[in-house]
Order: structure tokens, then C-alpha cells, then sequence
């Protein structure tokens, strides 16, 4: 939804920077940061992010929404709440003390989870949030993100997992927009767009 991806670039959540790339904490070098907990600080985002959201989940006839810590979280429960579900949050980690909870909630076996994620980038956190899930004995339906880079890394990696999973808006959505809107150039985008194809050989490109 083109519409997403301009709200995500007026308020920041997403920014990009192809001449002065950001630095990620594995090291690689990227033209664009992603931090939807932003959207939280902005009701008229916040509400069409969480309408677009509840769109996509209410036809799955799901029983339990659960949010991936800690970006997922508020937008989970956000969606949880409008659609009268139990919510419950998978954590990265085991909690390491107390009883060690891996997912905080419950929810009862053989019940039908959305996964709820502010961004897909490789996928990997996404799918072991999801394996978290299956192992307490949920059935994942989907894994819904709000942003998407369309990385060929995560379409292997859920081709791998046989998950499924859906972002509200992607890149090439909101380098569109960008470009409409003069952010960017169009020459930009292009750079944008071979990151997405090849993030490690676009960031040994721009380090050397």
C-alpha cells in the first residue's frame, strides 16, 4: 500500500541515505533504516497501519495474534485488542530466570496464530519467532510484517521454512513513492533497488 509506504517516509520510520549509506549492527552497509516503532508516536499512522493490518488478518479466521519482541509487540497488541483475540509476544530469547518463558501468554494447542512483525528483512528472526510458536503447539497462519525490503535472501529463507509471510507496503512501493514525492532521484532508486538484490555485494561496493 502505497499509501503506508508515504506515511512511513514523512515521519521517518523509514529513511534513506544512498550517498552516505547506514552501517547495520552485522556490518553491512545499507542505503536505507527501517524503525517502525516510530509509527507509535503518530495516531493517524498508527490507525492506518493497525486498520491495514486488521484488513489482512480478520479473513484468516485466526485464534491468537502474537507479536515478536520487542517492535511487534505494540502493533500486536493494537490489532489483538480491535479484533477481541488473546495476544501473547515471543521473545528472542528464553527468559533467563523465573520459569524461562520463550512466549509470554497462552494460548491452547492446535490454535491458529498470526505472527506479527514490524519488519521483514532476511526473515530469519520472523521464522524462529513462528518455530517458538509451533513448538508450544500453534499453528502459524501467516507472518504479517508492516514493512517488507523484499530481500532474496527472505524469499529462500521462507521457501526453506514453508512459511508464509506479507508486508503492508515494500520497498519498490516506497522507492515509487520517494521518487514521486523527490526524496530521492531516480538514479538513487536504481541504487536502491541493486542493495536489494545483492546487500553484501552492494555494501563491499561502497566500502572499497
Amino acid at each position: 500500500m502505497k499509501q503506508i509506504a508515504e506515511a512511513l517516509l514523512k515521519i521517518e520510520a523509514v529513511t534513506l541515505s544512498p550517498e552516505n549509506p547506514y552501517t547495520w549492527s552485522s556490518g553491512l552497509k545499507s542505503p536505507i533504516y527501517c524503525d517502525n516503532r516510530l509509527t507509535l508516536s503518530y495516531p493517524e499512522v498508527r490507525n492506518l497501519i493497525v486498520d491495514a493490518l486488521v484488513e489482512a488478518i480478520r479473513p484468516l479466521d485466526v485464534d491468537v495474534i502474537a507479536g515478536t519482541a520487542t517492535a511487534g509487540i505494540p502493533h500486536a497488541t493494537l490489532v489483538a485488542d480491535r479484533l477481541g483475540l488473546p495476544l501473547v509476544y515471543v521473545r528472542s530469547s528464553a527468559k533467563g530466570h523465573g520459569k524461562g518463558n520463550l512466549i509470554e501468554g497462552r494460548f491452547e494447542r492446535g490454535a491458529r496464530v498470526v505472527v506479527i512483525e514490524d519488519l521483514l528483512s532476511t526473515g530469519e528472526s520472523s521464522i524462529k519467532a513462528a518455530r517458538a510458536v509451533e513448538t508450544a503447539g500453534g499453528e502459524v497462519v501467516k507472518i504479517q510484517a508492516i514493512f517488507s525490503y523484499s530481500l532474496n535472501r527472505l524469499a529462500i529463507n521462507l521457501l526453506d521454512s514453508g512459511l508464509t509471510a506479507d508486508a503492508l507496503t515494500t520497498l519498490s512501493d516506497l522507492l515509487d513513492v520517494a521518487v514521486k514525492k523527490r526524496i530521492i532521484r531516480e538514479d538513487e532508486a536504481a541504487s536502491l533497488r541493486d542493495w536489494r538484490t545483492n546487500p553484501t555485494g552492494w555494501s563491499e561496493r561502497v566500502t572499497s
